[in-house]
Protein backbone atom coordinates (compact mmCIF):
# COMPACT_ATOMS: atom_id res chain seq x y z
CA UNK A 1 0.00 0.00 0.00
CA UNK A 2 2.66 2.38 0.73
CA UNK A 3 4.60 1.49 -2.29
CA UNK A 4 1.05 2.36 -4.39
CA UNK A 5 1.19 5.69 -2.49
CA UNK A 6 4.39 6.82 -3.41
CA UNK A 7 3.77 5.85 -6.70
CA UNK A 8 0.56 8.02 -7.09
CA UNK A 9 2.44 10.76 -5.78
CA UNK A 10 5.31 10.67 -8.16
CA UNK A 11 3.03 10.39 -10.71
CA UNK A 12 1.13 13.02 -9.73
CA UNK A 13 4.43 15.59 -9.58
CA UNK A 14 4.94 14.64 -12.91
CA UNK A 15 1.84 15.50 -14.14
CA UNK A 16 1.67 19.08 -12.29
CA UNK A 17 5.21 19.76 -13.54
CA UNK A 18 4.14 18.78 -17.20
CA UNK A 19 1.39 21.18 -17.21
CA UNK A 20 1.07 25.22 -18.24
CA UNK A 21 1.13 27.45 -15.94
CA UNK A 22 -1.43 31.37 -16.61
CA UNK A 23 0.30 34.47 -16.01
CA UNK A 24 -2.50 37.03 -15.82
CA UNK A 25 -0.88 40.68 -15.89
CA UNK A 26 -2.66 44.15 -15.80
CA UNK A 27 -1.85 45.87 -19.23
CA UNK A 28 -2.47 50.17 -19.23
CA UNK A 29 -1.71 51.58 -22.67
CA UNK A 30 -1.51 55.43 -23.51
CA UNK A 31 -0.38 55.67 -27.20
CA UNK A 32 -0.72 58.09 -30.28
CA UNK A 33 0.18 55.89 -32.99
CA UNK A 34 -0.28 56.78 -36.66
CA UNK A 35 -2.43 54.99 -39.13
CA UNK A 36 0.56 54.07 -40.69
CA UNK A 37 4.65 54.43 -40.65
CA UNK A 38 7.00 54.28 -43.35
CA UNK A 39 10.20 54.10 -41.01
CA UNK A 40 9.82 51.15 -38.59
CA UNK A 41 13.39 51.03 -37.39
CA UNK A 42 14.60 51.40 -33.78
CA UNK A 43 17.34 51.42 -31.60
CA UNK A 44 17.40 50.81 -27.91
CA UNK A 45 17.39 54.02 -25.39
CA UNK A 46 20.85 53.51 -23.29
CA UNK A 47 20.21 53.21 -20.01
CA UNK A 48 21.97 54.49 -17.28
CA UNK A 49 25.46 52.54 -16.57
CA UNK A 50 23.81 51.27 -13.26
CA UNK A 51 21.03 50.26 -14.84
CA UNK A 52 22.91 48.27 -18.27
CA UNK A 53 22.90 45.18 -16.11
CA UNK A 54 23.03 41.84 -18.00
CA UNK A 55 19.45 40.94 -16.87
CA UNK A 56 18.28 43.85 -18.63
CA UNK A 57 19.74 42.91 -21.85
CA UNK A 58 18.36 39.73 -21.73
CA UNK A 59 14.64 41.57 -21.52
CA UNK A 60 15.43 43.78 -24.03
CA UNK A 61 16.08 40.62 -26.23
CA UNK A 62 12.30 39.93 -25.52
CA UNK A 63 11.37 43.10 -26.76
CA UNK A 64 13.32 42.66 -29.66
CA UNK A 65 11.44 39.92 -30.11
CA UNK A 66 7.74 40.83 -30.20
CA UNK A 67 9.32 44.03 -32.31
CA UNK A 68 10.21 42.17 -35.03
CA UNK A 69 7.33 39.98 -35.01
CA UNK A 70 5.38 43.37 -35.58
CA UNK A 71 7.95 44.32 -38.18
CA UNK A 72 10.12 46.64 -36.82
CA UNK A 73 13.92 46.42 -37.65
CA UNK A 74 16.82 47.08 -35.37
CA UNK A 75 19.09 49.89 -36.79
CA UNK A 76 21.23 51.34 -33.86
CA UNK A 77 22.97 54.06 -36.22
CA UNK A 78 19.80 55.67 -37.78
CA UNK A 79 16.52 54.64 -35.68
CA UNK A 80 13.64 56.46 -36.47
CA UNK A 81 12.24 55.81 -33.41
CA UNK A 82 14.11 54.83 -29.79
CA UNK A 83 12.62 51.74 -27.06
CA UNK A 84 12.99 52.33 -23.45
CA UNK A 85 12.58 49.26 -21.29
CA UNK A 86 12.47 49.62 -17.25
CA UNK A 87 11.64 46.69 -14.70
CA UNK A 88 11.25 46.51 -10.80
CA UNK A 89 10.07 43.39 -8.70
CA UNK A 90 9.50 44.12 -4.92
CA UNK A 91 9.14 41.13 -2.45
CA UNK A 92 6.36 41.77 -0.56
CA UNK A 93 6.16 39.16 2.53
CA UNK A 94 2.64 38.55 3.39
CA UNK A 95 1.06 36.62 6.97
CA UNK A 96 -1.05 34.08 6.05
CA UNK A 97 -3.39 32.78 8.94
CA UNK A 98 -4.10 28.74 8.57
CA UNK A 99 -6.04 26.42 10.56
CA UNK A 100 -3.71 23.95 12.54
CA UNK A 101 -5.16 20.33 13.29
CA UNK A 102 -1.87 19.12 15.21
CA UNK A 103 -2.67 17.68 18.70
CA UNK A 104 0.68 19.07 20.27
CA UNK A 105 0.89 22.30 21.62
CA UNK A 106 3.75 23.94 19.43
CA UNK A 107 5.62 26.64 21.08
CA UNK A 108 8.23 26.52 18.72
CA UNK A 109 9.20 27.64 15.30
CA UNK A 110 10.04 25.79 12.15
CA UNK A 111 10.40 26.20 8.28
CA UNK A 112 8.15 25.06 5.83
CA UNK A 113 7.76 25.62 2.23
CA UNK A 114 7.08 29.05 0.53
CA UNK A 115 8.42 30.60 4.09
CA UNK A 116 8.36 31.14 8.39
CA UNK A 117 5.64 29.30 9.92
CA UNK A 118 5.14 29.10 13.32
CA UNK A 119 1.82 27.49 15.80
CA UNK A 120 -0.34 29.08 18.52
CA UNK A 121 -3.29 28.32 20.74
CA UNK A 122 -6.53 29.76 21.01
CA UNK A 123 -9.24 29.81 23.30
CA UNK A 124 -9.70 30.15 27.22
CA UNK A 125 -8.42 27.82 30.05
CA UNK A 126 -11.38 26.85 32.48
CA UNK A 127 -10.77 23.69 34.95
CA UNK A 128 -13.10 21.91 32.19
CA UNK A 129 -11.32 22.67 29.36
CA UNK A 130 -7.25 21.30 29.00
CA UNK A 131 -5.30 23.83 26.85
CA UNK A 132 -3.05 21.05 25.80
CA UNK A 133 -5.15 18.64 24.59
CA UNK A 134 -8.51 20.59 24.14
CA UNK A 135 -10.78 21.20 21.27
CA UNK A 136 -9.57 25.14 21.32
CA UNK A 137 -8.70 26.45 17.85
CA UNK A 138 -4.80 26.07 16.63
CA UNK A 139 -3.26 28.32 13.96
CA UNK A 140 -0.37 28.63 11.90
CA UNK A 141 0.76 31.76 11.01
CA UNK A 142 2.79 31.11 7.30
CA UNK A 143 4.95 34.16 6.14
CA UNK A 144 4.19 33.83 1.93
CA UNK A 145 5.99 35.76 -0.40
CA UNK A 146 4.20 38.02 -3.02
CA UNK A 147 6.19 39.66 -5.84
CA UNK A 148 5.06 42.38 -7.55
CA UNK A 149 6.35 42.99 -11.19
CA UNK A 150 6.28 46.09 -13.21
CA UNK A 151 7.32 46.46 -16.52
CA UNK A 152 7.57 49.58 -18.65
CA UNK A 153 8.12 49.87 -22.60
CA UNK A 154 8.21 53.10 -24.33
CA UNK A 155 8.70 53.89 -27.78
CA UNK A 156 9.44 57.80 -28.97
CA UNK A 157 9.79 59.16 -32.44
CA UNK A 158 13.60 60.20 -32.90
CA UNK A 159 12.54 63.02 -35.06
CA UNK A 160 10.59 65.39 -32.65
CA UNK A 161 10.89 63.56 -29.42
CA UNK A 162 6.87 62.46 -29.26
CA UNK A 163 6.09 59.64 -27.40
CA UNK A 164 4.22 57.40 -29.52
CA UNK A 165 3.47 54.59 -26.90
CA UNK A 166 3.91 53.59 -23.89
CA UNK A 167 2.77 50.69 -21.92
CA UNK A 168 2.73 49.70 -17.97
CA UNK A 169 2.31 45.96 -17.22
CA UNK A 170 1.97 44.44 -13.60
CA UNK A 171 2.22 40.88 -11.97
CA UNK A 172 1.62 39.52 -8.97
CA UNK A 173 3.00 35.97 -8.02
CA UNK A 174 4.61 33.42 -5.93
CA UNK A 175 7.15 32.97 -8.21
CA UNK A 176 10.50 34.01 -7.19
CA UNK A 177 12.51 34.54 -10.50
CA UNK A 178 11.27 37.22 -12.06
CA UNK A 179 13.14 35.54 -15.79
CA UNK A 180 10.82 32.69 -15.18
CA UNK A 181 7.54 34.70 -15.81
CA UNK A 182 9.40 37.84 -18.26
CA UNK A 183 8.55 35.97 -21.04
CA UNK A 184 4.91 36.58 -20.56
CA UNK A 185 5.35 40.02 -19.18
CA UNK A 186 6.65 41.08 -22.39
CA UNK A 187 4.52 39.40 -24.32
CA UNK A 188 1.55 40.47 -23.09
CA UNK A 189 3.05 44.37 -23.13
CA UNK A 190 2.11 43.63 -27.43
CA UNK A 191 -0.76 42.36 -27.41
CA UNK A 192 -2.72 43.91 -30.02
CA UNK A 193 -0.61 45.79 -30.22
CA UNK A 194 -0.72 48.88 -30.11
CA UNK A 195 -3.53 48.16 -27.47
CA UNK A 196 -6.50 50.45 -26.42
CA UNK A 197 -5.33 53.60 -25.67
CA UNK A 198 -6.03 54.98 -21.92
CA UNK A 199 -7.35 51.60 -21.54
CA UNK A 200 -6.68 49.07 -18.70
CA UNK A 201 -6.82 45.12 -19.56
CA UNK A 202 -6.36 41.66 -18.16
CA UNK A 203 -4.49 39.37 -19.90
CA UNK A 204 -3.53 35.71 -19.19
CA UNK A 205 -1.10 33.93 -21.42
CA UNK A 206 -0.01 29.63 -20.50
CA UNK A 207 3.46 29.43 -20.57
CA UNK A 208 4.28 25.50 -21.12
CA UNK A 209 6.97 24.37 -18.73
CA UNK A 210 10.83 24.71 -19.72
CA UNK A 211 12.15 21.36 -21.10
CA UNK A 212 15.03 19.69 -19.59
Amino acid sequence: MKRIMIAAAASLSLLLAGCATTIRSDVTTFHQWPAQIADKSYAFEAPAPQDNTLELQNYQNLVRDQLARLGFHEAPQAPAMKVAVRFVTVDVPTQVLYPSYSPFYASSARFGFGGFRRRYWGGFYSPFYDPFWGPGPRYEVEEEHRYHRQVQIAITSVADSKRLFDVTVRNVSKTMSTPAVMPALVQSAFEGFPGPNGGARVIELKQEPRKS
